[in-house]
């Protein structure tokens, strides 16, 4: 059976930062509980990471690493970003970086998020996707 879930995550080659949220999503989805999601990494250097970036169209081009939580869509015949319950809410967990509209992080590089996306926040915005 195919997953349920495709996890975009956006970055680039020598990015340390893409090179971490990689490891820490990859490191997550071999739990059980997250049987149902597998990734696609989107390197917005080339043809097919940047098509896939802009077709997004909710991610800041400064604020990459990102990751959007699609899920699959039959009648589309697609995985289609699932939504937020409460756009822009406030979230203790993932603060600035939670995505507006849809569940997915992007990187908050002021100082108060010092630019890191947690094993924390990943598994936050995965739970929210389940419910």
């Amino acid at each position: 059976m195919s997953a349920k879930y495709q996890i975009k995550v956006f970055g680039k080659e020598g990015c340390d930062k893409c090179h971490t949220l990689n490891q820490r999503l990859d490191k997550i989805l071999t739990k059980n509980e997250y049987a149902d999601f597998k990734k696609l990494y989107c390197d917005v250097e080339t043809i097919d990471g940047l098509v896939a970036f802009a077709e997004a169209e909710c991610i800041n081009p400064s604020r990459i690493p990102a990751m959007l939580v699609t899920e699959w869509d039959a009648e589309e015949n697609d995985f289609l970003p699932v939504s937020t319950k409460v756009p822009g809410a406030k979230d203790s967990v993932c603060k600035k970086a939670k995505l507006y509209q849809y569940v997915g992080l992007q990187t908050d590089y002021s100082d108060a998020g010092k630019g890191v996306i947690s094993p924390k926040m990943i598994q936050s915005v995965l739970a929210e996707a389940q419910h």
